[in-house]
């Protein structure tokens, strides 16, 4: 989706607002209806018929930008977000805004926002939607954007050619020949084989007449030590898993095929490269504190701007189980990644079990060399004694911007660690003997080679 324009809580509409569907309606009756509109109580309504998307949607964060024209999910800075425009979704009946969601919800399960994206992008934008309006129920959906099956509105402006009208025509009798169930590759790849399609967006026109949402923040990264797309798809992927497990648990998937449930479930238990996410977990405790300097050129403006310099190193403590079913095998392939991770933060690290042992604190900052670590603790588990030492007068003053825990998973799910970001670095095999971490919690599984979550 675009960038929003504003973040206010009751923001001006950017200019005059245009229905993409409800055309004749004012924008005075729009302003109207804008008003009475409860997201919640849509949310409400969501997770009592739609169990499974309605945890996806309840683990974003919701954003009201009238900024926007529609509604759409996107990964920044390090959260996921839906954002919407109230005076979009207001008009709607309940069950096409619960469709509308349910949309959103799939472009997220689907990792469209994430590592899954092709280019041409205008073409993708597009194999994603028909995959995504083939799956959900027709009532459910409104009468724009593109649907498999049906027969897609084109603008039609007075300067345009016989023949680019002629190939508009021949584009939406494809569309509208689409079976539906097609994954978003196949709807891409029969979209490809177009020459219509290739020649329309030569021409730049991809757009359809009332789009649905808007895609245009897929992807984006933090060129300074922000998000990237692996990342950010294990932080979905944890939502997915949770909700996924509730689903089966429960029996509840409401609407969901049976085709996107075998696709969940292959994408819950898939593998990424745990270093990779592990780097940007430390990675993104990186403030913006940044001084212009002289004396380093500006890679983008060289000769125009200064460079610039940062003065600040994030302290990050680390907290190894020492329960005693923690093997050295975890240990060696954390360790293995420290020396690489401390270039950009400073490591504490202590020892716990069912309390920290404050007197095994160890620092690793660049260049450290670490001697074999010595077992102080040999009791149970309890992760809220990690808890309670952050809570500390000696926890705050070590001033942790995150916490790393290194564990077998195996207690009880601890309270919320205010103020940290808290990542479960767990031993190769096991998982945590919780299956809801909270929102912001990364949760990496360790083996020799790639993750397995």
């Amino acid at each position: 989706m675009s960038q929003p324009l504003s973040n206010q809580k009751n923001p001006k509409v950017v200019g005059t607002y245009v229905h993409p569907e409800f055309k004749d309606m004012s924008e005075d009756d729009l302003r109207r209806k804008a008003a009475e509109f409860d997201i919640d109580r849509h949310l409400i309504s969501l997770c009592m018929v739609e169990p499974f998307y309605g945890d996806i949607i309840r683990s974003l964060h919701k954003t009201m930008d009238r900024g926007i024209p529609t509604a759409g999910v996107v990964c920044k800075d390090d959260t996921l977000y839906m954002y919407y425009n109230d005076m979009f979704l207001a008009p709607y009946s309940v069950d096409v805004i619960r469709g509308i969601m349910i949309h959103e919800a799939l472009h997220l399960v689907l990792q469209h926002t994430t590592t899954r994206r092709y280019e041409p992008f205008e073409i993708w934008n597009w194999a994603t939607d028909l995959a995504i309006n083939g799956s959900i129920p027709r009532k459910l959906l409104p009468n724009i954007g593109l649907i498999p099956g049906e027969r897609p509105a084109f603008t039609i402006t007075p300067n345009m050619s016989q023949q680019d009208v002629d190939r508009l025509e021949r584009i939406a009798t494809l569309i509208a020949s689409l079976p539906s169930n097609l994954s978003s590759e196949e709807y891409f790849s029969i979209l490809m084989n177009s020459q219509d399609v290739q020649d329309q967006m030569a021409q730049g026109q991809m757009k359809v007449v009332g789009e649905m949402d808007d895609h245009d923040g897929w992807g984006d990264a933090d060129s300074e030590g922000g998000v990237n797309g692996e990342y950010m798809n294990e932080k979905v992927r944890q939502i997915v898993k949770t909700a996924a497990s509730k689903a089966d648990a429960k029996n509840a998937w409401g609407t969901v095929p049976a085709h996107t449930r075998e696709e969940i479930r292959r994408f819950v238990n898939g593998q990424i490269d745990w270093r990779s996410v592990l780097r940007q977990f430390v990675g993104q405790q990186q403030r913006a504190d940044r001084i212009n300097s002289i004396y380093r050129v500006n890679r983008k403006y060289p000769g125009i701007h200064s460079g610039f310099s940062r003065d600040h190193r994030p302290s990050i403590g680390v907290f190894l189980d020492q329960s005693g079913s923690v093997s050295d095998e975890a240990l060696e392939l954390f360790y293995g990644e420290l020396p690489g991770l401390s270039r950009h933060a400073d490591f504490t690290i202590f020892n716990f079990d069912t309390s920290v042992d404050e007197s095994s604190a160890t620092v690793w900052r660049k260049g450290s060399i670490m001697n074999k670590l010595v077992r102080t603790r040999c009791g149970g588990t309890d992760f809220d004694a990690v808890t309670r030492f952050l809570a500390s007068p000696i926890g705050r003053k070590h001033k942790f911007e995150a916490v790393i825990i290194l564990t077998d998973g195996g207690a009880p799910k601890p309270e919320s660690a205010r103020g940290h970001r808290r990542c479960w670095v767990l031993e190769p095999g096991t998982n945590l003997y919780f299956n809801n971490p909270d929102a912001r919690d990364v949760v990496i599984s360790l083996t020799k080679g790639k993750v397995k979550s």
